[in-house]
């Protein structure tokens, strides 16, 4: 059997997955809240330049890119979304680097899988594909990582702004007191906050730009009340008081939805890793009986179909256990 037909059994059934998941995750709820937030904001905002001051420094940011990370904005799509992406993570990672952990990931992996024995062009497939996924899934990791981290500090920000502001300090003093007072997260985008209405931006626009970068709701929730109170008045320490306290609510609702749908997600770890559990072990009592499934073409089809069904399985199962608050 050629190595073509695999090829192409291959491409079939990863549109399968692409329809089928498009199928079955509908509309996107972190889009559409993001929209409907957005809306808000944008009515309680006054008006902006038509040229903002934030794509003027994201212009000033693009001209001191190196030539690596030049070279990397050309071939990867939406390198902006990246850019945001990685600076989500909290550290230091350009596109260039980027793009290095992508290349070498992607050579290292095709390398080792030929010299197992497999065919060179199904090498090269895989180890591109996981030259495309581990560092999309590190990246998403550590962004997840950092916004629950965030979440679960911003209340007790919250909470010094409100003491803050029932001394006497006005919004932009304790707003420096968070940004001191508070570990990272959380301070050290209060700090950003703070640094950029040092160089002349309204807070309004300090705290888009944090809220663009975070992508939380969280925080979207607390630039849109100090939006709010400033157009309608009122007191604004209550404000943010009860605010802080329906956050820890939405954080605690959390925390029981994760233990209630923790047995169904435990039984899902446990029937995906069976197969390969079965596979290492027989691979280990007898190489010679398993050697020939990276070796006949057949058996490889066979494998990746059934990889397929099993990720089909595990992205249904994932969704039936997933809510969104």
């Amino acid at each position: 059997m050629s190595i073509l037909p695999m090829i192409i059994f291959s491409a079939g059934m990863l549109g399968f997955l692409l329809l089928l998941y498009f199928a079955f995750a509908g509309p996107n709820v972190q889009k559409v809240q993001a929209k409907r937030l957005n809306a808000v904001r944008q009515r309680h905002a006054p008006a902006a330049s038509p040229i903002s001051a934030e794509a003027q420094m994201n212009r000033i940011l693009a001209k001191g890119d190196t030539r690596m990370d030049s070279f990397a904005g050309r071939f990867i799509p939406r390198p902006e979304m990246l850019r945001t992406r990685l600076s989500q993570t909290g550290t230091s990672w350009t596109l260039g680097q980027y793009m290095m952990g992508i290349l070498t990931i992607a050579i290292v992996v095709g390398v080792l899988l030929y010299l197992q024995g497999l065919p060179l062009l199904l090498g090269l497939l895989l180890g591109t594909f996981a030259g495309l996924a581990l560092p999309h899934m590190v990246v998403g990791f550590l962004i997840k990582r950092r916004v629950n981290k965030f979440n679960a500090k911003f209340p007790d920000a919250i909470e010094l702004l409100v003491r803050g502001l029932r001394s006497g300090l006005p919004i932009s003093e304790t707003l420096s007191v968070v940004a001191s007072e508070v570990p990272d997260p959380v301070g050290t985008e209060f700090a950003a906050v703070v640094d950029k209405m040092k160089i002349g931006k309204t807070m309004d626009e300090a705290l888009e730009t944090t809220a663009k970068r975070l992508g939380t709701p969280e925080f979207n929730f607390f630039c849109i009340t100090l939006a709010i109170q400033r157009e309608t008045g009122g007191n604004l320490a209550e404000t943010l008081s009860n605010l802080a306290n329906v956050l820890r609510q939405r954080s605690q609702m959390k925390l029981k939805i994760k233990a209630m749908s923790a047995e169904s997600k435990a039984s899902a770890y446990i029937v995906g890793s069976l197969p390969f559990i079965v596979f290492g072990l027989i691979m280990m009592i007898n190489p010679d009986y398993m050697g020939s499934f990276f070796v006949d073409e057949r058996l490889i089809i066979a494998g990746l179909g059934g990889l397929v069904w099993m990720g089909i399985g595990v992205f249904i199962m994932a969704k039936m256990v997933s809510f969104e608050i």
